[in-house]
């Protein structure tokens, strides 16, 4: 039986011709499987419902989840993390828009063991221009030099509690802001993951995208050139293999650190009786 040909947006990244897209930050979405298919390669679980439009992932130890459910606003939470940690259970959520490539730094940082210290977030950002101000309330806020793209780590008085937000916006005639994307992170998250991510965004590298296959094209330039389908699907293979490898060299150092050796029957000293 012939299958017809059905064009998706999943099809294979060899059929279509790639653009480099600058800047990152308003590239749009990209391809959601950069995410989900690297967390199944290290063994997360697929617990989508097959006949709902969304892709629900959880990992190995139930302690991560990853919520992937499009909504009709792309500014909504298109992306759903929730965590559990040493001392709090924690919640971030992403629009559509949000390069994958940004949200990958803190999915990849799910599957690493924590780092022994943590980068300070504001250097990384002010190193690429960012420009930072701090309140006397706590507040903390670095804006991209195009003036789009924002940081903040706010909180409303009495200081009990942060919250952190990084947008993408754009200035309207009547004074305001148009929100084009925005992410929400918990401050009770594991420090690492809130760096990972907020690092990920003063990179300028630029991202593989089709022509026009951006949210806001008078935003963005795009030329042709880099790498292309042959090489943009090697690359993701090549990722998926060696997070394969990590996941069962884990699994392996897990199951010998929970073995225990039998002990051997002792000879030594027993007692021999005679009849």
């Amino acid at each position: 039986m012939i299958r017809p040909y059905l064009l998706t947006g999943a099809d294979d990244p060899r059929t279509r011709l790639w653009f480099e897209t600058r800047p990152r930050h308003l590239s749009g979405g990209g391809d959601p499987r950069r995410i989900t298919q690297t967390l199944r390669a290290a063994g997360w679980t697929n617990r989508s419902d097959p006949d709902y439009p969304h892709v629900v992932l959880a990992s190995p130890d139930y302690q991560h989840t990853v919520i992937l459910e499009p909504e009709p606003e792309s500014y909504s939470a298109w992306w759903r993390i929730r965590g559990q940690s040493e001392h709090s259970d924690w919640y971030t959520e992403f629009g559509a828009n949000v390069p994958v490539e940004t949200l990958a730094a803190l999915t990849d940082a799910l599957l690493q063991p924590a780092p022994e210290t943590t980068p300070d977030i504001w250097p990384a950002l002010t190193s690429a221009g960012w420009a930072y101000q701090h309140d006397e309330h706590g507040n903390e806020t670095a804006s991209h030099p195009d003036g789009i793209l924002s940081l903040r780590r706010w909180t409303v008085e009495p200081a009990e509690r942060f919250f952190w937000t990084a947008e993408a916006t754009l200035p309207t005639g009547g004074g305001g802001r148009n929100r084009l994307w925005s992410a929400s992170l918990d401050d009770s998250m594991p420090p690492h993951l809130i760096a990972a991510f907020t690092s990920a965004l003063a990179s300028d590298e630029p991202v593989q995208r089709g022509m026009y296959d951006v949210p806001h094209t008078h935003l963005v330039t795009q030329e042709q050139g880099g790498p292309q389908g042959e090489q943009l699907a090697a690359a993701h293979e090549a990722r998926l293999k060696s997070v394969r490898a990590a996941a069962r060299k884990a699994r392996r150092l897990t199951a010998l650190q929970t073995q225990q050796p039998a002990a051997a029957p002792s000879t030594r000293n027993t007692p021999v009786h005679h009849r």
